[in-house]
């Protein structure tokens, strides 16, 4: 396996073991909030390799944040990172653990009702959030590299995205072997997620997004700005 780091903005740690360089990553004086969600890191090993490899830090835990975290569920962490002071996130699982830990990072530094914040008229996140990193689980969302996120609130029926420059991870560890763990159903899922997100990019405006049209693969054999032709 070929092991390598990469930048765009996030920090791409690849490869087998690289989960024990977290430490070189995170300021040695931070304040650690590890977020998780149904405890399976704990099975597979993450957890331990997380614990070793923040050993010297210090370190708090939050767990049970549910597939599309939800947002009472997450104002629980909110008040726990504002109780002890904490000014480091570390979400370790998939896209729904690292989309609650960017609303945690946006809501962490914000002054008034966290659910402005996704209710805003533009739902872009202007200010600068909590830095915090990922640790990959699952494949699927495409969260570990971007500063988008999506949180539902079961009191009022919403379900609300939003994002910002700010919001981007400071890195994101992605190990091939944590993949090996995952059970069979659940490689489906993230299969199908990353296909169906490719499907948004190829099905919806804007229609001049030639870039983002050849990325999705609606045009891999024509040349740039010869988007007339569709497949078909």
């Amino acid at each position: 396996m070929l092991n390598f780091e990469f930048k765009n903005p996030t920090k791409i740690l690849f490869g087998k073991g690289e989960i024990a360089k977290i430490s070189r990553e995170v300021p040695k004086d931070a304040k650690i909030l590890m977020i998780y969600g149904g405890g399976s890191i704990k099975n597979n090993g993450v957890y331990d390799q997380v614990k070793e490899a923040l050993k010297d830090h210090d370190i708090h835990e939050f767990g049970g944040v549910p597939a599309n975290p939800e947002y009472e569920v997450l104002i629980n962490a909110l008040s726990f990172i504002k109780e002890k002071n904490i000014n480091y996130l570390l979400a370790v699982g998939g896209g729904s653990v690292i989309d609650g830990t960017k609303f945690l990072s946006a809501a962490a530094n914000y002054d008034g009702e966290p659910w402005e914040i996704l209710r805003n008229s533009v739902r872009t996140f202007e200010g600068e959030g909590m830095p915090f990193g990922t640790i990959l689980t699952l494949p699927a969302t495409g969260s570990e590299m971007n500063s988008g996120y999506v949180i539902s609130r079961r009191e009022t029926n919403e379900k609300l995205s939003s994002g910002g420059p700010g919001l981007f991870p400071q890195f994101s560890v992605l190990d091939p072997e944590v993949i090996r763990t995952i059970p069979k159903n659940q490689i489906v899922n993230g299969i199908t997620d990353a296909y169906t997100h490719v499907l948004e990019q190829y099905m919806t405006a804007p229609s001049s997004a030639d870039l983002q049209e050849r990325i999705a693969g609606k045009y891999p054999d024509q040349p740039s700005g010869n988007s007339s032709k569709s497949f078909g």
